[in-house]
């Protein structure tokens, strides 16, 4: 009987192994896809504008999940920039820093690449051009400082992203092989990052915490309790923190007072962005419910 028990839960482990790897080639071809349709139009950009391509790829990777985003999907907008004042063209409501705020809608990919560029060549951003092209790090740590995202990991993400699929190199990889470029790129290390008194990875498409756990020497269930995660071999939400001790019982001194649960995230998505506990979050905000425009406590 115990034998028999042993066989089953080997084979459930064998098939979520190979479902987890089914997944990650997914990703991996939407992300080289997406590489491979916008980067001539990133690099355009970037002699255009001096904005650098790896920026801009980067930022589209993300803001739009590869595309995969609502935003993106119908409404064109691949960097997740909202109306503000000067906006007077379509629009479409959806939760981010708040409930129903207002973001731009375009009529191609192209329209957003461009308002991209000119919305970083505002004042607010010119510091920026002052960077080297080829210095995308301190491009990424820029962008966060003068204020185009309130996520406090923004910039790592966006380094992360930028030496994971190698878009530094000439501007970004050949166009030639791309998933498979990136394919390749998934099995690298992750770089140990801090954030305050906490260390972190970041999770790339396909992660688990059990991939991550044995990578870095660490015990699996513990890695996915540190996360709230109940589920060591699950697939962790793309370019997710992965926490590598445990997550504090308070916000972090220079986290927001509230923070609201953004389109295709959750309580949990709150939890790893800021470093807290979720028991904690759940506390600090007895009966919200766990969906997206909620607005909740971080302290």
């Amino acid at each position: 009987m115990m034998k028999l028990r042993y066989a089953i839960r080997c084979v459930a482990c064998a098939v979520l192994m190979t479902v987890s790897a089914q997944m990650a080639e997914m990703r991996a071809d939407a992300f080289g896809d997406y590489i491979e349709m916008y980067r001539d139009m990133a690099l355009a950009e970037q002699e255009r504008t001096g904005i650098p391509a790896a920026i801009t790829l980067a930022q589209g990777l993300l803001e739009s999940a590869a595309g995969r985003s609502a935003l993106a999907r119908e409404g064109n907008n691949h960097f997740g920039i909202k109306c503000h004042k000067e906006w007077e063209g379509k629009s479409m409501l959806r939760s981010d820093d708040a409930p129903d705020e207002c973001f731009r809608v375009y009529d191609s990919a192209a329209e957003s690449f461009a308002d991209h560029s000119r919305f970083l060549q505002r004042r607010r951003y010119e510091r920026l051009f002052e960077i080297p092209c080829e210095d995308y790090a301190a491009w990424a740590r820029g962008l966060k400082e003068c204020g185009y995202a309130t996520d406090p990991q923004y910039a790592e993400r966006l380094i992360t992203i930028i030496e994971r699929y190698g878009l530094a190199t000439a501007g970004v990889p050949d166009a030639a092989g791309t998933a498979d470029f990136i394919r390749s790129f998934l099995a690298t290390a992750h770089v140990v990052r801090s954030s305050g008194e906490l260390h972190y990875v970041v999770a790339v498409p396909g992660d688990t915490y059990s991939a991550i756990a044995s990578e870095l020497g660490m015990d699996a269930a513990r890695l996915a309790a540190y996360n709230d995660a109940p589920d060591a071999g699950g697939i962790i939400k793309d370019w997710e923190e992965v926490w590598l001790q445990p997550k504090l019982d308070r916000a972090p001194a220079d986290a927001p007072g509230r923070a609201t649960i953004g389109e295709d995230e959750s309580l949990h998505s709150l939890s790893q962005r800021f470093g807290i506990t979720v028991e904690a979050l759940r506390r600090l905000n007895p009966g919200a419910p766990d969906a997206p425009g909620t607005r909740l406590r971080l302290r």
